[in-house]
């Protein structure tokens, strides 16, 4: 599919939404996409002619949703070019994702073993890694970044030739800065000292082509809200052999082979990790974000979207007492601010009252506002839908806000 700004546009219906008598200038991408035409009729459709559960059942609905389920199953093989639709963990998000992970992950760790994360972490990427830590007894260390918000990577080497990592775990994009790490060179490093790696896509998979097979990784997890589908809906990816020697997460129906009160098996990949009723509609309505994707032209919606971030970047320079916080050389469209004097939560409330959607706050990322010596930012992120005409809504937005504030 080629790409049409006002043809992707009229794919979104959010878009005409009216906020304060205002047109919505929708730039909170980085916390959720808004959502496919496409989507929101499946999911209607679903809950309208279909609502029954699926697997194990031989009547003709529930057979019908568990064909479809599972053909979105098929279509993230496609997506992710893995080896095996096996390899394809549905959760309840990428927080779910890494949880799950963390958890069964950590019946592999003992007293000294270390976890590598990054200063840019999302807090669902650090947390459940310390309770694994504490769980065990191993060790949480940080991969320390520069002023511009990029990973060092002499720092990562240290830590890998000096400590006994078994796990390293980073965002392939900041959600607070729009960092785009060098994930491949990250994972040959890791591989190299043998340790294994897992990476947060949340932010990615949207922005970029995501190739596990050409990557080598060995876990991948994101969300399917971040990518314009439901909410409710996360994935681990998981080289099959891994997964194998994990235990499950969860307990419950779908993740068991026999269950007797002496002892219990467990059923077969994927379904050993996926406990009891999922998301039925929404994990087949993802289907129809997938297949979207994979048509998508994804270097026009690069180009389009850093041409963006070039001019909204370009026109916040010229705001006296602004300063962007994170200039990586590699970035994803998503920039964060702070002006002088003023509270982003001010201004992220009068930036609504004009219709112009922002997140503010540290964005589930304390360390790394610590790491700036900041309380948090105001942070515009961008989509394939977004359009120069909102950039300059923005930027008008922000001069009269900070007049007033």
């Amino acid at each position: 599919m080629t790409y049409n700004l006002e043809e992707i546009r009229g794919h979104f219906p959010q878009i005409k939404t009216l906020v304060h008598n205002k047109p919505l200038v929708y730039l909170d991408n980085a916390a959720s996409t808004l959502k496919l035409d496409s989507v929101i009729k499946k999911l209607h459709d679903f809950y309208s002619y279909q609502s029954a559960n699926i697997h194990r059942g031989v009547h003709f609905l529930s057979e019908q949703g568990t064909i479809e389920y599972e053909r979105t199953r098929d279509s993230l093989k496609i997506f992710l070019n893995s080896n095996l639709r096996e390899e394809i963990i549905f959760t309840k998000g990428t927080t779910d994702s890494i949880n799950l992970l963390a958890s069964s992950f950590s019946s592999t760790l003992k007293s000294g073993d270390v976890i590598l994360l990054s200063t840019l972490e999302h807090h669902s990427n650090i947390v459940p890694w310390q309770m694994a830590a504490e769980k065990t007894g191993a060790k949480v260390l940080e991969i320390p970044i520069n002023e511009l918000g990029e990973i060092i990577l002499e720092e990562y080497q240290k830590l890998l030739d000096h400590y006994p990592v078994k796990m390293v775990s980073v965002n392939w994009v900041s959600n607070a800065l729009g960092t785009i790490n060098p994930v491949s060179e990250m994972i040959s490093m890791a591989h190299k000292k043998g340790a294994l790696i897992h990476i947060d896509a949340a932010q990615a998979i949207a922005h970029l082509r995501v190739d596990v097979k050409k990557l080598d990784v060995d876990f991948l997890s994101f969300s399917s809200h971040k990518m314009f589908g439901p909410f409710g809906v996360g994935i681990l990816f998981g080289k099959e052999k891994l997964l194998n020697k994990l235990p499950p997460y969860q307990g419950g129906g779908d993740m068991i082979d026999e269950v007797t009160f002496d002892k219990t098996t467990y059923n077969s990949l994927p379904y050993k990790f996926e406990a009891g009723t999922p998301v039925i509609a929404e994990v087949i309505a993802l289907r129809e974000a997938l297949d979207y994707l994979i048509n998508i032209d994804i270097q026009s919606i690069l180009n389009h979207e850093k041409s963006l971030l070039s001019f909204c970047t370009q026109e916040l320079k010229k705001i006296a007492g602004l300063k962007i916080i994170g200039e990586a050389k590699n970035k994803a469209a998503v920039i964060s601010f702070v002006i002088e004097g003023t509270h982003h939560h001010d201004l992220g409330l009068i930036l609504d009252r004009m219709g112009i959607a922002v997140r503010t706050g540290h964005h589930c990322t304390q360390p790394l506002m610590k790491r700036f010596n900041i309380t948090g930012t105001t942070r515009a992120s961008f989509s394939i839908y977004n359009n120069e005409e909102e950039v300059r809504t923005l930027i008008e937005g922000i001069k009269k806000a900070k007049s007033l504030l």
